[in-house]
């Protein structure tokens, strides 16, 4: 499935929505935020534009609503790493790694040990 590219406050919401074990109100989301808290009226915009994002829907108990998420985290992370893979490593997963070595983010041992699972996890 391809999924809309989400913006950064987007994302803070549906970590918020993965994380908890509970479906949300906008309330509950906001008391969740640091002080200051935002308006309710703009976590509510953020919420109804991923579920025309197709990343959440609710369930509606009167005038209240209970958001949970449809997209889950594994999912969208596997797409924006693809995403960054295409936008700045010509596609290629050796160069995303090789970039990592590099640049310190990941250590010849840590590679060692990520090529020791990924065998294990082959057999």
């Amino acid at each position: 499935m391809t999924y809309q590219k989400l913006t950064k406050t987007e994302e803070e919401i549906m970590q918020m929505l993965w994380d908890q074990e509970e479906p949300s109100t906008v309330s509950q989301l906001i008391k969740r935020m640091e002080e200051p808290h935002p308006p309710h009226s703009t976590i509510s915009s953020i919420v109804r534009i991923l579920e025309k994002k197709e990343f959440v829907s609710y369930k509606a108990y009167g005038r209240t609503h209970v958001y949970f998420p449809v997209v889950g985290k594994k999912e969208y992370t596997k797409f924006s790493v693809k995403k960054i893979v295409s936008n700045y490593f010509e596609g290629s997963m050796n160069e995303l790694v090789s970039f990592l070595v590099q640049e310190n983010d990941l250590s010849l041992k840590d590679l060692g040990q990520l090529v020791d699972k990924l065998k294990k996890d082959e057999e």
